[in-house]
């Protein structure tokens, strides 16, 4: 018997889930194919517990980057979900839409349709915002958006900070205005995680129309130029799950590419290297890879105030155990609880740099500072004009793809890295930080001139983990676009790709939250539906940016 339904979706990551939940609400047949497992158990429920999902083979794809030439010729994690909820259900759980000129901007470049005015409703709709802006949130969406409680001083010190030194404050920036400091957002109720699969996959599985398949994509199946299915490989064999409508790729900005690359989609010259048969010609397919890279500044506290108290195997057990039993407590926190967005110089209209603030000086792996009490920010870049792309390392659809990032390949990386460091350490030196700074732990006080910074910078800048572009959306005569403004494949019929691969240019923050708005929009697409009324509210742009930083 083969196995068939009107849609067939690749990946249950954000954008999958989404697009799962309102395909089979509209009474359409879905199956979801996912290669990854179960999400069930604490360390990926419970949101204190991030920096453990996102380093287990259990549930990550395990990807590394090419050697960076210019960083050193570090080979660099690129962590993608491989479990229920996808990228969703390992990352930081940090909720940050995009600032609308993201979306201008990816309108202008020729995708049409998918301006500020036409995205913000689709964010809306799948938001249920637990103290957002009214009128610019969405209130009864499946994604629940929460705050942290902030009890912890160091959150309100560094937004009082980033006052002090002329920046302004935004109670809310997934509404009207992001730049400023304020609390941060993140994808976490009732104390658990909120990944996609909580929001969207759980309650389309109850639908009879819509079911979950476990299995690994080996490429899309294409007749006279129609996709038509899926080859998939399970239980030791091969078969083919085949699409009534359309095949979806929704498989991550990794592995997305890469599908159809083993599908005879792509560069016509690669391809042929690989030994595929070329169906299609594209040579965006890979190409325009982009991700925000970041740097952790350190402080060391002068008093015992971080979460480093809790850094220890009683401390973690007693923070399991509260959360276990009542879903509360420091665990039920991303600890992620304020956030800074600003400008790196005159002269640029929106930010440009997000900070993330942490009361606890640690690495995503965990590794601890050596100094006991601190915290950081994560600052980093927010549009670096570096670009990369994913390959194929062979035909084999089990071997891992090449990704190379090329970081730091633009004299523009440098000078903005060593303005992020300079601008972090006034924000650390205000008077709110007073009665909490010991000294500088990283980079440390004695590195000060570019040469000294970019050393740091080579030797410590890590990814944020948000890949993106491999797959971008542009008009249909656009020789570089691998998909249109409807999530079309180009040259390929009854073929869409919905994830953040899609992206002309990354936005401004984490990527979650576009994804899954991508997961949304693209559905309605599917549907033939018209798309949701534009909704043409103005953001807040600083009035004088032309002339002032802040």
């Amino acid at each position: 018997m083969t196995m068939e339904a009107d849609f067939v979706i690749v990946g249950a990551g954000s954008a999958g889930c989404a697009m799962a939940y309102r395909l089979a609400e509209a009474g359409q047949s879905v199956l979801v194919i996912e290669h990854g497992g179960t999400d069930a158990g604490p360390f990926i429920q419970m949101p204190a517990a991030l920096s453990y999902p996102m380093n287990m083979k259990r549930y990550d794809w395990g990807f590394q980057s090419e050697p960076e030439p210019h960083l050193n010729n570090r080979r660099l994690a690129v962590p993608r979900g491989k479990v229920i909820g996808g990228s969703s259900s390992i990352n930081g759980m940090v909720y940050v839409r995009g600032h609308a000129r993201d979306f201008d901007h990816w309108r202008d470049q020729g995708a049409d349709g998918w301006g500020y005015a036409d995205v913000l409703p689709y964010f809306r709709r799948m938001e249920q915002s637990h103290g957002g802006q009214d009128g610019w949130r969405g209130t009864d969406g499946p994604l629940h958006v929460t705050r942290g409680p902030r009890k912890n001083p160091l959150f309100h010190a560094f937004v009082e900070a980033g006052r002090q030194a002329g920046y302004g404050v935004t109670d809310d920036y997934n509404g009207e205005r992001q730049e400023g400091f304020g609390p941060m957002e993140q994808t976490v109720y009732r104390g658990q995680r909120w990944s996609a699969a909580n929001a969207y996959l759980r309650p389309a599985l109850k639908r009879p129309n819509c079911s979950l398949i476990r299995a690994f994509a080996r490429r899309v199946v294409i007749e006279n130029g129609r996709a038509v299915g899926v080859e998939v490989a399970r239980g030791g064999g091969t078969e083919v799950i085949r699409a009534r409508r359309d095949v979806v790729l929704a498989a991550s900005s990794i592995n997305s590419p890469k599908l159809l690359m083993l599908s005879g989609i792509g560069p016509a010259a690669h391809l042929a290297e690989q030994g595929i048969p070329v169906l299609a010609d594209r040579p965006g397919v890979g190409a325009n890879l982009q991700d925000h890279l970041e740097l952790y500044i350190q402080m060391a506290a002068s008093q015992p105030i971080s979460l480093f108290k809790y850094w220890n195997l009683w401390g973690k057990a007693l923070i399991g155990a509260q959360w276990l039993f009542t879903g509360k407590g420091l665990g039920a926190s991303n600890q992620f609880e304020s956030a800074g967005f600003i400008r790196s110089r005159a002269g640029i209209d929106y930010p440009d740099i997000q900070f993330h603030f942490l009361p606890i000086a640690v690495r995503y792996d965990g590794k601890i500072a050596a100094e006991g009490h601190g915290f950081q920010a994560h600052v980093g870049p927010m549009r670096s004009p570096s670009r990369g792309a994913v390959s194929l390392r062979s035909s084999d659809p089990m071997a891992d793809p090449l990704i190379r990032f090329n970081y730091m390949s633009d004299p523009q990386d440098w000078w903005e890295f060593r303005q992020c460091i300079r601008l972090t350490r006034e924000i650390f030196a205000q008077e709110a930080f007073k009665p909490f700074v010991k000294h500088e732990i990283q980079p440390g006080a004695a590195v000060q001139s570019d040469a000294e910074l970019d050393d740091f910078i080579r030797a410590h800048a890590e990814s944020a983990y948000h890949p993106c572009g491999t797959c971008r959306m542009g008009r249909a005569d656009d020789p570089l676009a691998v998909v249109d403004p409807q999530a079309r494949v180009i040259g390929v019929d009854g073929l869409r790709v919905a994830d953040s691969s899609i992206f002309p240019r990354i936005t401004n923050g984490n990527l979650n939250a576009p994804s899954i708005m991508v997961g949304e929009k693209v559905s309605d697409h599917l549907l033939g539906r018209d798309p949701l009324p534009a909704d043409n509210r103005e953001p807040w742009v600083h009035p004088a940016w032309e002339v002032a930083q802040r």
